[in-house]
């Protein structure tokens, strides 16, 4: 079931924008993060824009697999030895 609303009292309420696109899909929208993401129902929407703000202002997410960089085109270690800056594909 979709969150849609952290419930920590120290930050700021939550705005959030939700949208049905013409294909169908639902596009939610985190005014107060600026973050958007998709999904197939609202609540698949609402429940992807969690994932991503919690990716961008908590512990949410984790670096790249081995095998994930591989799907980008990107040989792992060419990705590891770029001194800091990533290939363009993992920006």
């Amino acid at each position: 079931m979709a969150q849609a609303d952290s419930g920590d009292a120290d930050t700021p309420d939550r705005e959030i924008r939700l949208l049905k696109n013409p294909n169908g899909q639902w596009t939610a929208r985190d005014l107060r993060v600026g973050v958007t993401a998709q999904g197939e129902s609202r609540d698949g929407a609402l429940d992807n824009l969690d994932a991503v703000v919690e990716a961008v202002e908590g512990d949410g997410g984790q670096p790249p697999t081995d095998d994930e960089i591989r799907e980008l085109g990107v040989d792992p270690e060419d990705a590891r030895t770029q001194d800091g800056e990533l290939p363009d594909v993992l920006q």
